[in-house]
């Protein structure tokens, strides 16, 4: 079993449960990113797991570079002879599905984990011929796909209805699934009734279409009005053209309205000194930073959105906001001031939502079934 990824830094915080599961069917298992360190290596090798390095440019359309990853993969990938293939996240999609292709794999299996600012930004002539290019190569990554999995049904639809995949190659499931005894429900910081202090949370890269922009002007508002809030925000810059900028950023420190963390490797840690979650995102597949925020217990606030309106049943575990409204996002926040009650009403409901749709055991069993011909 060879699986192909884009970003070894994510790997056995996001796929480490499904790489054991595919073990434990008895699957020698490879994998294969652009960019392991040493320690990475070592911790997949302790595991039993084979790494792979090929050549990826993570971001952009450059034919040269792109040709060469293809290449790279196809080596790889003939040289390693798998039963079969899974990619994930846009580049390993479409150039691990044709690599394998040419290398005569038949069973060979794709994962949309989110369409990113490809899909979510075509407001520019640019960025319509991008939409169009990406479109094309999806098409003919994924015509060389046995099975592809979707992780959200707007997403699923999408592709269906333009032509990019048919439907019956397709198997809908809830996301990457969380592994609830890594992400124990926690206990709530203390709440006072009568004056709330009130500790928000957003994990993310820092993208405009994580919704980042929105959670800093709703800190604006919420300090403005003479709420006690306290916006967490953990994450990093990267090269993505939605990234926002660093002087922004820096701008919201100075200026007091997010308490910012960097990149954080204790997740739980950091959830556990927040009362609500909030992902105001654009667009998900389904967001993995939610489902932990949700088996640890706690309320969620989240967007209208495709990937993100699944998480949530407005008003029960949490509330859904318009997409890219600042002031709807507020107004959302305001309700935990107003009835502190809330908080750990919701966040109950969060946790049994997590172990009722997202428990990780039961959504490597969907996809392992799916790729062994079982319905």
């Amino acid at each position: 079993m060879l699986v192909i990824a884009s970003f070894a830094d994510s790997i056995l915080s996001f796929r480490g449960d499904l790489l054991k599961a595919m073990q434990q069917q008895g699957k020698e298992v490879h994998i294969a990113a652009p960019d392991f360190s040493l320690e990475q290596k070592k911790a997949l090798i302790e595991l039993g797991i084979t790494p792979h390095v090929y050549a990826l440019q993570r971001t952009g359309l450059n034919p040269i570079k792109d040709a060469a990853s293809v290449w790279s993969l196809f080596r790889l990938i003939r040289n390693l002879q798998p039963q079969q293939t899974l990619a994930y996240t846009i580049k390993p999609v479409i150039y691990g599905a044709l690599a394998a292709s040419l290398a005569g794999v038949k069973n060979v299996y794709s994962m949309i984990t989110g369409l990113g600012y490809v899909f979510t930004q075509q407001n520019t002539a640019k960025q319509k011929v991008l939409h169009f290019l990406v479109s094309l190569l999806y098409k003919s990554g994924l015509a060389c796909s046995k099975g592809v999995f979707f992780q959200n049904p707007d997403d699923r639809k999408l592709f269906v209805e333009q032509g990019l995949v048919p439907e019956h190659k397709t198997k809908l499931i809830n996301g990457s699934g969380i592994n609830l005894s890594r992400f124990p429900q926690l206990n709530l910081p203390a709440v006072d009734d009568q004056q709330p202090e009130i500790h928000f949370l957003l994990i993310a890269r820092l993208l405009k279409d994580k919704g980042v922009e929105e959670y800093a002007a709703a800190a604006a508002l919420l300090k403005k009005q003479g709420h006690c809030a306290v916006f967490h925000l953990a994450g990093w810059i990267d090269d993505n053209p939605s990234a926002i900028a660093q002087a922004d950023l820096d701008t919201w420190i100075a200026n007091d309205l997010v308490k910012f963390h960097g990149r954080v490797e204790d997740v739980a840690g950091l959830i556990a000194q927040c009362h609500v979650y909030v992902l105001p995102s654009y667009r998900e597949g389904t967001p993995r930073t939610v489902l932990e925020a949700m088996s640890c217990g706690r309320a969620i606030v989240t967007t209208d959105a495709p990937g993100c309106r699944e998480t949530v049943n407005d008003g029960n575990n949490g509330f859904l906001v318009q997409p890219q409204s600042a002031e709807s996002l507020t107004k959302a926040l305001i309700r935990y001031f107003e009835l502190p009650e809330l908080i750990e009403q919701q966040a109950a409901i969060s946790r049994q939502y997590a172990e009722q749709r997202y428990d990780v055991n039961l959504v490597n069993q969907q996809i392992l079934q799916f790729m062994d011909g079982e319905s």
